[in-house]
């Protein structure tokens, strides 16, 4: 299924929302949860799976509703469609400080592999799945496990990164980058885990027991802060009283509470 065409601008700097035009009947489909503002003749209707294969039968929205399920993100997507007359416009907002990504799937030869919570939204036809690691060492100590979000199709999506991105364009080459700080890659690249060191850097040289290794010739993206970094520097912070995290003003106290122990 081809994908519906839509154009975007993106704003704000840390926590950036992104703004699609819809013409009449154009489509746009989104991870539950991610809207942030509509025009009114926007229609929208929570589906089970992305509607890149309209003709699929029940069996296969099953199928898809399982691989959700293995990527921890809800059964169900949000499809948002102009429903009027006129360009429309609808919104969608990251879910944590970073940056917000526009790929053309067509620049990519039409496929992208991404850590499993970067998807956002992408033109309906984009055929949202997972994929399975090819080598056992990758599944177990990979940042992003044996599961990766697979994106195919030919228009745009949006994924979303923790703190600075960088885009690396690999022609040959070989990067050793922190397992947490791949946000996607290309399908021509090679994705592998590698021991960081010898014994003594992997235990006391604070990058962790492995890194992962990319090579080949295509487009990476890296992010500069990871959510479980994020998480885990907000919570290594805040102090303990009687219990519960507290600090000046309650505030990080009470971001502490939010996470609990966890």
């Amino acid at each position: 299924m081809k994908c519906h065409e839509v154009d975007y601008e993106i704003f704000g700097n840390s926590m950036q929302i992104v703004e699609i035009e819809l013409d009449p009947l154009e489509t746009v489909v989104a991870e539950a949860g991610a809207m942030n503002y509509m025009d009114d003749g926007i229609s929208f209707e929570a589906r089970m799976g992305d509607g890149s294969r309209p003709n699929e039968g029940i069996m296969g929205k099953l199928l898809n509703v399982g691989k959700r399920m293995l990527t921890g993100e809800s059964i169900f997507m949000t499809h948002f469609t102009n429903s009027g007359s006129g360009k429309k416009r609808v919104s969608f907002a990251a879910p944590y400080p970073g940056q917000i990504i526009p790929i053309d799937m067509k620049k990519h030869n039409g496929t992208l592999f991404c850590q499993k919570d970067a998807f956002l939204c992408a033109a309906k036809g984009m055929n949202i799945s997972i994929a399975f690691t090819k080598k056992l060492g990758t599944g177990f100590f990979g940042g992003e496990g044996f599961i990766l979000q697979k994106l195919i199709g030919d228009g745009m999506a949006f994924i979303h990164a923790g703190g600075t991105v960088i885009k690396k364009e690999l022609r040959g080459e070989t990067i050793r980058v922190d397992t947490g700080c791949i946000v996607g890659f290309t399908g021509e690249i090679d994705y592998s885990i590698e021991r960081a060191g010898n014994l003594k850097s992997m235990f006391f040289g604070g990058e962790g027991l492995f890194l992962a290794t990319l090579k080949g010739s295509g487009t990476v993206y890296l992010q500069s802060l990871p959510f479980s970094r994020m998480c885990d520097r907000i919570l290594a912070h805040a102090p303990r009283v009687g219990g519960s995290r507290t600090g000046e003003g309650s505030i990080l106290g009470e971001l502490g509470n939010m996470f609990g122990d966890r």
